[in-house]
């Protein structure tokens, strides 16, 4: 197997969105190529309802897909062709708008106030960018939840892992999308398909990503010091984007680690993108923002 390396590491910013909910973007409104096929990742995340009360009200998109992964709290949905429902702890949303849909996310916190979640956003190639729209609705049961003989933990929402095969199907980049918590002081090496772009986002604990294995001529000692520099440090609201190999390898701190690790097949495609709508060319996304003028946009 060959270890990915880290290409890069940050840590998601403050901003403000929808109706002034405050999270933590891990990435988005970058270079989309970066991250290819995916556009964006927010950790929604407070105890503190004022910070996530005013939701996202009304707003279309179109020509993306939004997965919604609830850990804490609720979130209550509906939309323009009639869907309605709530967004449970453990459970998942996987939102194809295609060629476009009007729906709303009201976060509600649990009876403590607390709320936690993920929006990332995935791009649809141009030949599904007008599709029709719809919905997989996963509930916390629905998804696999494979343990490992060291106590490594892998609830598997999409792809195929371990084995096991998430339960959202029909998805254009073929994507692997998990939740993994590996337990004090272990370290995992973890697939990742060679061809995908992937990338690691740390919400619990703390550790060490791998860039390679250490020189076999290290005296013992001295493996230690030496694996510092063979390895990233990653704590909560770290990001890592990782280059190319077919798996990458963790070393979890004293708390242990939990983290999401997602991969997708590049799409290499041309993005033109504005606020919640993203197309191929310039003309179509003019043509998508006359079409919420004139009404013709659903």
């Amino acid at each position: 197997m060959s270890i990915r390396p880290v290409r890069k590491k940050s840590v998601s910013k403050p901003v403000i969105e929808g109706a002034g909910v405050r999270l933590n973007r891990a990435f988005g409104f970058g270079e989309p190529s970066e991250f290819d096929p995916f556009l964006l990742l927010d950790d929604f995340r407070s105890d503190n309802p004022e910070d996530y009360r005013a939701g996202f009200p009304w707003h279309p998109h179109r020509g993306i897909e939004t997965i919604t992964y609830v850990l804490a709290g609720s979130v209550d949905h509906g939309d323009s062709i009639g869907n309605r429902g709530v967004i449970s702890p453990g459970d998942v949303q996987w939102m194809t708008a295609g060629r476009g849909i009007y729906h709303q996310e009201m976060p509600q916190g649990d009876e403590k106030g607390r709320m936690h979640g993920f929006q990332l956003w995935a791009n649809l190639p141009a030949a599904l960018k007008m599709t029709e729209p719809r919905y997989q609705e996963l509930k916390s049961g629905d998804i696999p939840e494979i343990t490992d003989d060291d106590g490594t933990k892998v609830r598997l929402i999409c792809g195929a892992f371990w084995g096991a095969r998430g339960p959202v199907e029909g998805i254009a980049a073929d994507p692997v999308y998990v939740d993994v918590s590996v337990p004090p002081g272990r370290q995992k090496t973890l697939p990742v398909e060679m061809m995908n772009h992937a990338f690691a986002y740390v919400f619990a604990g703390s550790g060490q990503f791998m860039n390679a294995s250490p020189p076999l001529a290290v005296p013992t000692e001295d493996l230690l010091t030496e694996q510092i520099t063979y390895s990233t440090a990653a704590e909560n609201r770290s990001l890592i984007l990782f280059d190319k190999g077919d798996s990458i390898t963790v070393q979890a701190g004293k708390e242990g680690i939990r983290f999401l690790l997602v991969s997708g097949r590049p799409l290499q495609e041309p993005v033109a993108w504005h606020g919640p709508i993203v197309m191929n060319t310039q003309e179509e996304l003019v043509q998508a923002y006359r079409d919420l003028e004139d009404g013709t946009f659903i």
